[in-house]
């Protein structure tokens, strides 16, 4: 994971919590942990690339309305 991970901007728990998912419903969907999703909101965990994508189609938006630089 590169040193600027924490500027990267996470829109994942009000994508989520606009889908009316918790992070359990959401792990489940996209075959992920609940502590891996909970991490990504917590900019914790930067996810990789399939997982990011996974996501982004569990949620029907794109990587990008999920992450974005600054």
């Amino acid at each position: 994971m590169g040193k600027n991970h924490h500027k990267l901007l996470n829109n994942l728990q009000s994508l989520r919590k606009a889908k009316g998912l918790t992070q359990q419903e959401l792990s489940e969907r996209a075959d992920v942990s609940r502590k891996s999703i909970n991490a990504i909101e917590n900019g914790i965990y930067v996810p990789s690339t399939v997982l990011a994508l996974k996501i982004a189609l569990t949620l029907e938006c794109s990587v990008e309305d999920l992450f974005q630089l600054p």
